[in-house]
Protein backbone atom coordinates (compact mmCIF):
# COMPACT_ATOMS: atom_id res chain seq x y z
CA UNK A 1 0.00 0.00 0.00
CA UNK A 2 1.61 3.74 -0.92
CA UNK A 3 2.45 5.91 1.73
CA UNK A 4 0.08 8.06 0.19
CA UNK A 5 -2.92 5.86 1.14
CA UNK A 6 -4.53 6.30 4.51
CA UNK A 7 -6.17 3.58 5.73
CA UNK A 8 -9.87 4.14 7.09
CA UNK A 9 -10.54 1.68 10.50
CA UNK A 10 -14.33 1.98 11.27
CA UNK A 11 -15.05 1.40 14.75
CA UNK A 12 -19.08 2.02 14.51
CA UNK A 13 -19.64 -1.56 15.67
CA UNK A 14 -17.12 -1.46 18.52
CA UNK A 15 -16.72 2.56 19.81
CA UNK A 16 -19.88 3.59 18.20
CA UNK A 17 -22.21 1.11 19.75
CA UNK A 18 -21.03 1.94 23.08
CA UNK A 19 -22.13 5.31 23.12
CA UNK A 20 -25.77 5.15 25.14
CA UNK A 21 -28.90 4.08 23.46
CA UNK A 22 -26.99 3.02 20.27
CA UNK A 23 -26.21 -0.87 20.66
CA UNK A 24 -27.77 -2.99 18.09
CA UNK A 25 -28.98 -6.61 17.19
CA UNK A 26 -26.94 -8.96 15.36
CA UNK A 27 -28.76 -8.58 12.37
CA UNK A 28 -28.55 -5.01 12.14
CA UNK A 29 -24.95 -4.88 12.93
CA UNK A 30 -24.62 -7.75 9.96
CA UNK A 31 -26.38 -5.11 7.73
CA UNK A 32 -23.66 -2.12 8.95
CA UNK A 33 -20.78 -4.43 8.20
CA UNK A 34 -22.31 -5.04 4.42
CA UNK A 35 -22.60 -1.51 4.22
CA UNK A 36 -19.22 -0.39 5.48
CA UNK A 37 -17.41 -3.05 3.25
CA UNK A 38 -19.63 -1.52 0.22
CA UNK A 39 -17.95 1.96 1.64
CA UNK A 40 -15.01 0.00 1.29
CA UNK A 41 -13.31 0.56 4.86
CA UNK A 42 -10.10 -0.97 5.42
CA UNK A 43 -10.79 -2.61 8.69
CA UNK A 44 -13.96 -2.83 10.62
CA UNK A 45 -13.78 -3.15 14.22
CA UNK A 46 -16.63 -5.31 15.06
CA UNK A 47 -16.62 -5.31 18.95
CA UNK A 48 -15.28 -6.23 21.93
CA UNK A 49 -15.28 -9.92 22.57
CA UNK A 50 -14.36 -10.33 25.93
CA UNK A 51 -17.22 -7.86 27.03
CA UNK A 52 -20.00 -10.44 26.64
CA UNK A 53 -21.51 -13.58 24.99
CA UNK A 54 -23.54 -11.56 23.01
CA UNK A 55 -20.29 -9.74 21.48
CA UNK A 56 -18.43 -12.63 20.96
CA UNK A 57 -21.16 -13.88 18.69
CA UNK A 58 -21.91 -10.98 17.43
CA UNK A 59 -17.85 -10.63 15.60
CA UNK A 60 -17.54 -14.06 14.85
CA UNK A 61 -20.75 -13.71 12.68
CA UNK A 62 -19.35 -10.97 11.39
CA UNK A 63 -15.77 -12.58 10.89
CA UNK A 64 -17.45 -15.64 9.29
CA UNK A 65 -19.40 -14.06 6.95
CA UNK A 66 -15.91 -12.07 5.38
CA UNK A 67 -17.44 -9.03 3.84
CA UNK A 68 -13.69 -8.58 2.60
CA UNK A 69 -12.31 -5.86 5.06
CA UNK A 70 -9.59 -6.87 7.75
CA UNK A 71 -12.09 -7.75 10.69
CA UNK A 72 -10.78 -6.73 13.84
CA UNK A 73 -11.71 -7.49 17.75
CA UNK A 74 -10.60 -5.50 20.77
CA UNK A 75 -8.62 -6.67 23.97
CA UNK A 76 -7.70 -6.32 26.97
CA UNK A 77 -3.54 -7.34 27.85
CA UNK A 78 -4.73 -10.58 29.25
CA UNK A 79 -5.07 -13.85 27.76
CA UNK A 80 -8.43 -14.61 28.03
CA UNK A 81 -9.59 -11.51 25.72
CA UNK A 82 -6.95 -12.33 23.42
CA UNK A 83 -8.08 -16.10 22.76
CA UNK A 84 -11.36 -14.79 22.81
CA UNK A 85 -10.66 -12.42 20.15
CA UNK A 86 -8.64 -14.59 17.80
CA UNK A 87 -11.54 -17.63 18.02
CA UNK A 88 -14.07 -14.84 17.12
CA UNK A 89 -12.25 -12.98 14.09
CA UNK A 90 -10.20 -16.19 12.65
CA UNK A 91 -13.17 -17.02 10.55
CA UNK A 92 -12.58 -13.92 8.33
CA UNK A 93 -9.53 -14.00 5.49
CA UNK A 94 -8.02 -11.22 7.15
CA UNK A 95 -8.35 -10.67 10.78
CA UNK A 96 -6.72 -8.87 13.13
CA UNK A 97 -6.40 -8.50 17.18
CA UNK A 98 -6.19 -4.94 18.53
CA UNK A 99 -4.91 -4.44 22.27
CA UNK A 100 -4.94 -1.74 24.57
CA UNK A 101 -3.62 -0.97 27.99
CA UNK A 102 -3.80 2.86 30.24
CA UNK A 103 -0.72 4.65 30.07
CA UNK A 104 -1.29 8.12 31.32
CA UNK A 105 -0.05 9.33 34.70
CA UNK A 106 -3.77 9.44 35.76
CA UNK A 107 -4.74 6.15 34.31
CA UNK A 108 -2.02 4.56 36.55
CA UNK A 109 -2.76 5.83 39.38
CA UNK A 110 -6.46 5.76 40.12
CA UNK A 111 -7.57 2.93 37.63
CA UNK A 112 -4.44 0.45 37.04
CA UNK A 113 -2.12 1.00 40.22
CA UNK A 114 0.49 0.14 37.95
CA UNK A 115 4.28 1.24 37.59
CA UNK A 116 5.49 2.06 34.26
CA UNK A 117 7.39 -0.93 33.55
CA UNK A 118 4.25 -3.17 34.87
CA UNK A 119 2.44 -1.77 31.95
CA UNK A 120 5.38 -2.20 29.56
CA UNK A 121 5.72 -5.83 30.12
CA UNK A 122 1.78 -6.03 30.04
CA UNK A 123 1.90 -4.43 26.98
CA UNK A 124 4.81 -6.72 25.46
CA UNK A 125 3.43 -9.63 26.88
CA UNK A 126 -0.13 -9.26 25.28
CA UNK A 127 1.27 -8.44 21.73
CA UNK A 128 4.04 -11.18 21.91
CA UNK A 129 0.98 -13.84 22.51
CA UNK A 130 -1.03 -12.14 19.67
CA UNK A 131 1.38 -12.61 17.43
CA UNK A 132 1.49 -16.08 17.82
CA UNK A 133 -1.65 -16.30 16.84
CA UNK A 134 -2.23 -13.80 14.45
CA UNK A 135 0.27 -11.47 11.98
CA UNK A 136 -1.98 -8.43 12.26
CA UNK A 137 -1.26 -7.10 15.85
CA UNK A 138 -2.68 -3.59 16.65
CA UNK A 139 -1.50 -1.76 20.12
CA UNK A 140 -3.12 1.13 21.58
CA UNK A 141 -1.51 3.18 24.43
CA UNK A 142 -5.18 4.43 25.99
CA UNK A 143 -5.23 8.02 27.28
CA UNK A 144 -2.17 8.85 24.95
CA UNK A 145 -2.50 12.25 24.28
CA UNK A 146 -2.45 12.52 28.29
CA UNK A 147 0.74 10.46 28.74
CA UNK A 148 4.22 12.26 29.43
CA UNK A 149 5.89 12.11 25.56
CA UNK A 150 9.12 10.36 27.08
CA UNK A 151 7.71 7.72 28.60
CA UNK A 152 5.14 7.40 25.39
CA UNK A 153 8.20 6.82 23.06
CA UNK A 154 9.29 3.97 25.45
CA UNK A 155 5.90 2.04 25.11
CA UNK A 156 5.73 2.65 21.31
CA UNK A 157 9.16 1.19 21.17
CA UNK A 158 8.28 -1.47 23.51
CA UNK A 159 5.03 -2.34 21.50
CA UNK A 160 7.23 -2.48 18.04
CA UNK A 161 9.96 -4.84 19.45
CA UNK A 162 7.26 -6.78 20.38
CA UNK A 163 5.97 -7.58 16.87
CA UNK A 164 2.87 -4.85 16.77
CA UNK A 165 2.35 -3.66 13.13
CA UNK A 166 0.13 -0.92 13.87
CA UNK A 167 0.76 1.22 16.71
CA UNK A 168 -2.71 3.26 17.91
CA UNK A 169 -2.34 6.81 19.41
CA UNK A 170 -5.74 7.47 21.10
CA UNK A 171 -6.97 11.01 22.64
CA UNK A 172 -9.42 9.34 24.77
CA UNK A 173 -11.09 12.08 26.51
CA UNK A 174 -10.94 14.63 23.73
CA UNK A 175 -8.37 16.37 25.55
CA UNK A 176 -5.75 17.69 22.78
CA UNK A 177 -5.97 20.24 20.40
CA UNK A 178 -4.38 20.04 16.81
CA UNK A 179 -0.98 21.80 17.42
CA UNK A 180 -0.32 19.65 20.63
CA UNK A 181 -1.18 16.80 18.89
CA UNK A 182 1.09 17.54 15.79
CA UNK A 183 3.55 18.20 17.86
CA UNK A 184 3.17 14.25 19.84
CA UNK A 185 3.36 12.43 16.34
CA UNK A 186 6.20 14.15 15.39
CA UNK A 187 7.90 13.59 18.26
CA UNK A 188 7.37 9.86 18.19
CA UNK A 189 8.26 9.75 14.77
CA UNK A 190 11.88 11.17 15.94
CA UNK A 191 12.52 9.60 18.98
CA UNK A 192 11.09 5.66 18.18
CA UNK A 193 13.42 3.38 16.76
CA UNK A 194 11.90 1.60 13.76
CA UNK A 195 8.71 3.40 13.91
CA UNK A 196 8.82 3.43 10.27
CA UNK A 197 8.39 -0.52 9.84
CA UNK A 198 4.92 -0.02 11.49
CA UNK A 199 1.30 2.06 10.43
CA UNK A 200 0.92 4.95 13.33
CA UNK A 201 -2.74 4.87 13.82
CA UNK A 202 -4.53 8.25 15.31
CA UNK A 203 -8.09 7.47 17.35
CA UNK A 204 -9.52 10.89 18.74
CA UNK A 205 -12.81 11.76 20.29
CA UNK A 206 -15.24 15.07 20.34
CA UNK A 207 -15.44 16.26 23.90
CA UNK A 208 -13.94 19.50 22.75
CA UNK A 209 -15.43 19.03 19.04
CA UNK A 210 -12.16 18.61 17.92
CA UNK A 211 -11.80 14.88 16.69
CA UNK A 212 -11.80 15.37 13.01
CA UNK A 213 -9.36 18.54 13.27
CA UNK A 214 -7.16 16.36 15.67
CA UNK A 215 -6.92 13.20 13.32
CA UNK A 216 -6.22 15.18 10.31
CA UNK A 217 -3.17 16.72 12.36
CA UNK A 218 -2.03 13.69 13.13
CA UNK A 219 -2.35 12.40 9.64
CA UNK A 220 -0.22 15.24 8.33
CA UNK A 221 2.45 14.44 10.96
CA UNK A 222 2.74 10.91 9.39
CA UNK A 223 -0.01 8.66 10.84
CA UNK A 224 -1.33 6.54 8.38
CA UNK A 225 -4.37 5.26 9.77
CA UNK A 226 -7.58 7.07 10.59
CA UNK A 227 -9.87 5.28 12.90
CA UNK A 228 -14.08 6.82 12.73
CA UNK A 229 -16.98 5.92 13.12
CA UNK A 230 -20.00 6.89 10.67
CA UNK A 231 -21.73 10.18 11.72
CA UNK A 232 -19.30 10.63 14.55
CA UNK A 233 -20.99 8.33 16.96
CA UNK A 234 -19.80 6.82 19.86
CA UNK A 235 -19.56 7.49 24.10
CA UNK A 236 -20.02 10.70 25.03
CA UNK A 237 -19.49 13.39 22.51
CA UNK A 238 -18.66 10.83 19.78
CA UNK A 239 -15.37 9.89 17.80
CA UNK A 240 -13.91 11.12 14.51
CA UNK A 241 -16.87 11.40 12.21
CA UNK A 242 -15.93 9.21 8.83
CA UNK A 243 -17.53 10.62 6.42
CA UNK A 244 -15.76 14.46 7.58
CA UNK A 245 -12.70 13.19 7.78
CA UNK A 246 -12.75 11.10 4.29
CA UNK A 247 -13.91 14.29 2.47
CA UNK A 248 -11.72 16.58 4.24
CA UNK A 249 -8.75 14.23 2.60
CA UNK A 250 -10.53 14.03 -0.82
CA UNK A 251 -11.76 17.88 -0.94
CA UNK A 252 -8.35 18.87 0.42
CA UNK A 253 -6.14 16.81 -1.71
CA UNK A 254 -3.50 19.75 -2.83
CA UNK A 255 -2.63 20.28 0.59
CA UNK A 256 -2.91 16.80 2.22
CA UNK A 257 -1.19 15.38 -0.79
CA UNK A 258 -3.03 11.73 0.45
CA UNK A 259 -6.12 9.76 -0.09
CA UNK A 260 -8.58 7.06 0.94
CA UNK A 261 -9.92 4.17 -0.94
CA UNK A 262 -13.23 5.10 0.25
CA UNK A 263 -15.86 4.65 -2.29
CA UNK A 264 -17.43 8.27 -1.42
CA UNK A 265 -20.89 8.06 -2.89
CA UNK A 266 -21.50 4.76 -0.42
CA UNK A 267 -21.14 8.07 2.45
CA UNK A 268 -24.74 9.18 2.25
CA UNK A 269 -27.02 5.93 2.33
CA UNK A 270 -24.38 4.42 5.02
CA UNK A 271 -24.97 7.74 7.17
CA UNK A 272 -29.04 7.10 6.58
CA UNK A 273 -28.71 3.25 7.79
CA UNK A 274 -26.61 3.94 11.07
CA UNK A 275 -28.95 6.65 11.38
CA UNK A 276 -32.12 4.37 11.32
CA UNK A 277 -31.10 1.65 13.19
CA UNK A 278 -28.55 3.78 16.33
CA UNK A 279 -31.91 5.65 16.41
CA UNK A 280 -29.41 8.53 16.52
CA UNK A 281 -30.40 11.49 13.33
CA UNK A 282 -27.36 13.52 12.03
CA UNK A 283 -28.40 16.87 12.68
CA UNK A 284 -29.64 19.03 9.66
CA UNK A 285 -26.17 21.10 9.91
CA UNK A 286 -23.47 18.30 10.02
CA UNK A 287 -21.21 18.37 7.44
CA UNK A 288 -21.68 16.15 4.11
CA UNK A 289 -24.49 14.13 5.49
CA UNK A 290 -27.13 16.95 6.90
CA UNK A 291 -29.97 18.00 5.43
CA UNK A 292 -29.03 21.24 5.20
CA UNK A 293 -25.22 20.41 3.71
CA UNK A 294 -26.15 21.05 0.35
CA UNK A 295 -29.07 23.65 0.60
CA UNK A 296 -28.59 27.30 0.34
CA UNK A 297 -31.06 29.32 1.41
CA UNK A 298 -29.57 32.94 1.36
CA UNK A 299 -30.52 35.07 -1.69
CA UNK A 300 -26.85 35.84 -2.15
CA UNK A 301 -25.82 32.46 -1.93
CA UNK A 302 -28.43 31.07 -4.64
CA UNK A 303 -27.66 34.22 -6.87
CA UNK A 304 -23.54 32.84 -6.88
CA UNK A 305 -24.57 28.82 -7.17
CA UNK A 306 -26.86 29.69 -10.23
CA UNK A 307 -23.71 31.42 -11.86
CA UNK A 308 -21.62 28.67 -10.72
CA UNK A 309 -21.99 26.20 -8.45
CA UNK A 310 -18.05 26.52 -7.19
CA UNK A 311 -18.97 29.74 -6.07
CA UNK A 312 -19.92 28.15 -2.56
CA UNK A 313 -20.09 24.48 -2.97
CA UNK A 314 -17.29 22.91 -2.19
CA UNK A 315 -17.98 19.30 -2.79
CA UNK A 316 -21.07 18.24 -4.84
CA UNK A 317 -24.26 16.44 -3.73
CA UNK A 318 -23.75 13.36 -5.88
CA UNK A 319 -20.00 12.94 -4.83
CA UNK A 320 -21.45 11.82 -1.21
CA UNK A 321 -24.07 9.50 -2.60
CA UNK A 322 -27.02 12.71 -2.33
CA UNK A 323 -29.54 12.61 -5.62
CA UNK A 324 -29.92 15.78 -7.11
CA UNK A 325 -33.46 15.00 -7.58
CA UNK A 326 -36.04 14.19 -5.07
CA UNK A 327 -39.73 14.09 -6.21
CA UNK A 328 -39.85 10.59 -7.55
CA UNK A 329 -42.69 8.42 -8.07
CA UNK A 330 -46.29 7.76 -7.57
CA UNK A 331 -48.95 5.10 -7.09
CA UNK A 332 -48.66 4.02 -11.00
CA UNK A 333 -44.41 3.35 -10.76
CA UNK A 334 -43.59 0.07 -11.08
CA UNK A 335 -40.92 -2.46 -10.16
CA UNK A 336 -38.61 -1.50 -12.41
CA UNK A 337 -38.78 2.07 -12.00
CA UNK A 338 -38.77 1.39 -8.59
CA UNK A 339 -35.54 -0.77 -8.34
CA UNK A 340 -33.96 1.64 -10.46
CA UNK A 341 -34.69 4.17 -7.90
CA UNK A 342 -33.69 2.31 -4.71
CA UNK A 343 -29.76 1.86 -6.43
CA UNK A 344 -29.37 5.17 -7.69
CA UNK A 345 -29.85 6.27 -3.78
CA UNK A 346 -26.70 3.76 -3.11
CA UNK A 347 -29.04 0.88 -1.68
CA UNK A 348 -28.42 -3.04 -2.73
CA UNK A 349 -31.22 -4.83 -2.29
CA UNK A 350 -31.80 -8.79 -2.80
CA UNK A 351 -34.73 -9.78 -4.38
CA UNK A 352 -36.88 -10.74 -1.33
CA UNK A 353 -35.90 -7.39 0.15
CA UNK A 354 -36.94 -5.58 -3.02
CA UNK A 355 -40.25 -7.40 -3.04
CA UNK A 356 -41.01 -6.56 0.16
CA UNK A 357 -40.08 -2.87 0.02
CA UNK A 358 -41.81 -2.50 -3.04
CA UNK A 359 -44.81 -4.04 -1.27
CA UNK A 360 -44.52 -1.24 1.52
CA UNK A 361 -44.32 1.77 -1.48
CA UNK A 362 -47.37 0.69 -3.00
CA UNK A 363 -49.26 0.80 0.05
CA UNK A 364 -47.55 4.20 1.00
CA UNK A 365 -48.55 5.62 -2.80
CA UNK A 366 -51.94 4.66 -2.44
CA UNK A 367 -52.00 7.00 1.24
CA UNK A 368 -50.03 10.07 -0.44
CA UNK A 369 -49.28 11.80 -4.24
CA UNK A 370 -45.98 12.08 -4.08
CA UNK A 371 -43.39 9.60 -2.86
CA UNK A 372 -40.01 11.14 -2.46
CA UNK A 373 -36.34 9.67 -2.00
CA UNK A 374 -36.66 10.08 1.54
CA UNK A 375 -40.13 7.97 1.84
CA UNK A 376 -38.34 5.28 -0.33
CA UNK A 377 -35.35 5.38 2.57
CA UNK A 378 -37.32 5.31 5.29
CA UNK A 379 -39.14 2.48 3.28
CA UNK A 380 -35.95 0.34 3.54
CA UNK A 381 -34.84 1.33 7.11
CA UNK A 382 -37.85 0.20 8.25
CA UNK A 383 -38.49 -2.56 6.38
CA UNK A 384 -37.04 -5.61 8.57
CA UNK A 385 -39.36 -4.06 11.51
CA UNK A 386 -42.15 -4.42 9.18
CA UNK A 387 -42.40 -8.53 9.24
CA UNK A 388 -40.64 -9.09 12.27
CA UNK A 389 -43.24 -11.16 14.24
CA UNK A 390 -44.47 -12.98 16.43
CA UNK A 391 -47.31 -9.93 16.24
CA UNK A 392 -48.07 -8.07 13.20
CA UNK A 393 -50.20 -4.56 13.18
CA UNK A 394 -53.29 -4.75 11.30
CA UNK A 395 -55.22 -1.56 11.91
CA UNK A 396 -55.02 0.75 14.86
CA UNK A 397 -58.05 3.24 15.41
CA UNK A 398 -57.63 6.59 17.68
CA UNK A 399 -59.77 9.20 19.19
CA UNK A 400 -58.92 12.44 20.67
CA UNK A 401 -60.87 15.23 22.43
CA UNK A 402 -58.81 18.32 24.13
CA UNK A 403 -61.09 17.72 27.39
CA UNK A 404 -60.96 13.90 27.31
CA UNK A 405 -58.53 11.01 27.87
CA UNK A 406 -57.86 9.86 24.25
CA UNK A 407 -58.97 5.99 23.27
CA UNK A 408 -57.22 3.83 20.94
CA UNK A 409 -57.55 0.06 19.46
CA UNK A 410 -55.51 -2.10 17.89
CA UNK A 411 -55.87 -5.21 16.36
CA UNK A 412 -52.81 -7.32 15.60
CA UNK A 413 -52.39 -10.85 14.09
CA UNK A 414 -50.31 -13.56 15.65
CA UNK A 415 -48.35 -15.71 13.36
CA UNK A 416 -51.06 -18.43 13.37
CA UNK A 417 -53.18 -15.61 11.50
CA UNK A 418 -55.16 -15.23 14.60
CA UNK A 419 -56.60 -11.33 15.42
CA UNK A 420 -56.94 -9.71 18.78
CA UNK A 421 -58.41 -6.54 19.31
CA UNK A 422 -57.48 -4.75 22.68
CA UNK A 423 -58.58 -0.92 23.29
CA UNK A 424 -57.18 0.97 26.03
CA UNK A 425 -57.80 4.81 27.29
CA UNK A 426 -54.25 7.32 27.91
CA UNK A 427 -53.32 11.06 28.50
CA UNK A 428 -52.75 11.03 24.86
CA UNK A 429 -53.15 8.70 21.29
CA UNK A 430 -49.74 7.26 21.62
CA UNK A 431 -50.38 6.47 25.39
CA UNK A 432 -53.70 5.07 24.64
CA UNK A 433 -52.22 3.42 21.60
CA UNK A 434 -49.31 1.35 23.90
CA UNK A 435 -51.04 0.78 26.57
CA UNK A 436 -53.81 -1.30 24.28
CA UNK A 437 -50.49 -3.08 22.68
CA UNK A 438 -49.31 -3.96 26.04
CA UNK A 439 -52.68 -5.83 26.61
CA UNK A 440 -52.62 -7.80 23.33
CA UNK A 441 -49.14 -8.53 23.68
CA UNK A 442 -49.01 -8.90 27.61
CA UNK A 443 -45.44 -7.21 27.12
CA UNK A 444 -45.31 -4.44 29.56
CA UNK A 445 -42.89 -1.88 28.61
CA UNK A 446 -41.87 1.96 30.38
CA UNK A 447 -41.14 4.52 27.54
CA UNK A 448 -38.12 6.62 28.14
CA UNK A 449 -37.92 8.47 24.71
CA UNK A 450 -40.26 9.16 21.48
CA UNK A 451 -38.36 10.96 18.88
CA UNK A 452 -40.11 11.57 15.50
CA UNK A 453 -38.10 12.11 12.56
CA UNK A 454 -39.62 13.21 9.07
CA UNK A 455 -38.73 11.30 6.62
CA UNK A 456 -39.34 14.31 3.63
CA UNK A 457 -41.23 17.31 2.78
CA UNK A 458 -45.31 18.38 3.03
CA UNK A 459 -48.11 17.92 5.56
CA UNK A 460 -48.37 14.44 4.29
CA UNK A 461 -44.60 13.28 4.81
CA UNK A 462 -43.82 9.95 6.78
CA UNK A 463 -43.12 10.10 10.26
CA UNK A 464 -40.06 8.11 11.34
CA UNK A 465 -40.02 7.37 14.94
CA UNK A 466 -38.27 5.46 17.40
CA UNK A 467 -38.83 4.55 20.95
CA UNK A 468 -36.33 3.83 23.81
CA UNK A 469 -38.36 1.87 26.59
CA UNK A 470 -37.08 0.04 29.44
CA UNK A 471 -38.46 -4.40 30.46
CA UNK A 472 -36.92 -6.01 33.31
CA UNK A 473 -34.46 -3.55 33.35
CA UNK A 474 -32.99 -3.34 30.56
CA UNK A 475 -33.05 -0.53 27.63
CA UNK A 476 -34.22 -1.35 23.59
CA UNK A 477 -34.88 0.55 20.95
CA UNK A 478 -37.51 0.26 18.29
CA UNK A 479 -38.34 2.02 15.13
CA UNK A 480 -41.04 2.51 12.66
CA UNK A 481 -42.56 4.79 9.60
CA UNK A 482 -45.56 5.98 8.69
CA UNK A 483 -47.94 8.98 7.45
CA UNK A 484 -49.27 8.59 10.63
CA UNK A 485 -47.45 9.27 13.09
CA UNK A 486 -48.85 7.46 16.17
CA UNK A 487 -49.31 4.29 13.93
CA UNK A 488 -45.04 4.52 13.20
CA UNK A 489 -45.24 4.71 17.02
CA UNK A 490 -46.84 1.51 17.60
CA UNK A 491 -44.71 -0.01 14.90
CA UNK A 492 -41.85 1.45 16.72
CA UNK A 493 -42.97 -0.10 20.20
CA UNK A 494 -44.73 -3.50 18.24
CA UNK A 495 -41.26 -3.91 16.83
CA UNK A 496 -39.28 -3.99 20.22
CA UNK A 497 -42.31 -6.25 22.16
CA UNK A 498 -41.66 -8.46 19.34
CA UNK A 499 -37.61 -9.02 20.33
CA UNK A 500 -38.65 -9.61 23.53
CA UNK A 501 -41.01 -12.40 22.62
CA UNK A 502 -38.44 -13.86 20.45
CA UNK A 503 -35.71 -13.66 23.41
CA UNK A 504 -38.40 -15.29 25.73
CA UNK A 505 -38.74 -18.18 23.35
CA UNK A 506 -35.09 -18.49 22.43
CA UNK A 507 -34.38 -18.20 26.31
CA UNK A 508 -32.06 -15.69 25.93
CA UNK A 509 -31.88 -12.43 28.34
CA UNK A 510 -31.76 -8.62 27.70
CA UNK A 511 -29.59 -6.75 25.07
CA UNK A 512 -26.91 -6.48 28.13
CA UNK A 513 -25.66 -3.20 29.17
CA UNK A 514 -21.79 -2.23 28.64
CA UNK A 515 -19.86 -3.07 31.61
CA UNK A 516 -16.87 -0.94 32.84
CA UNK A 517 -14.47 -2.92 31.32
CA UNK A 518 -15.89 -1.90 27.92
CA UNK A 519 -12.55 1.03 27.81
CA UNK A 520 -13.41 3.53 25.49
CA UNK A 521 -9.37 3.98 23.82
Amino acid sequence: MSDKQIRIFDTTLRDGEQAPGCSMTLSEKLRVAKALSELNVDIIEAGFPAASPGDFESVKAIADRDFGPVICGLARCNPGDIEKVYNAVKGAGRHRIHVFVATSAIHREHKLKMAKEEIIRSAVGAIEMARELVEDVEFSPEDASRTELSYLAEVVSAAIEAGATTVNIPDTVGYTVPAEFDHLFRYLKDHVERIDDIILSVHCHNDLGMAVANSLAAVNAGARQIECTINGIGERAGNCSLEEAVMAIKTRAEFFGLETAIDTTRLYPTSRLVSSITGMHAPRNKAIVGENAFAHEAGIHQHGMLQHASTYEIMRPEDVGLSKSNLVMGKHSGRHAFRDRVQELGFELDEFETNRAFQEFKKLADKKKDVYDGDIEAIIMNADSASSGPWTLKSLEVQTHTDQPATAAVTLIDENGKETVKSSHGDGPVAAAFLALEKSTGVELTLRNFELHSASIGEDAQGEVTVTVEYDGESYRGRGASVDIVEAGCRACLEVMNRILRRKQQGLSGPGKPTPEQATI
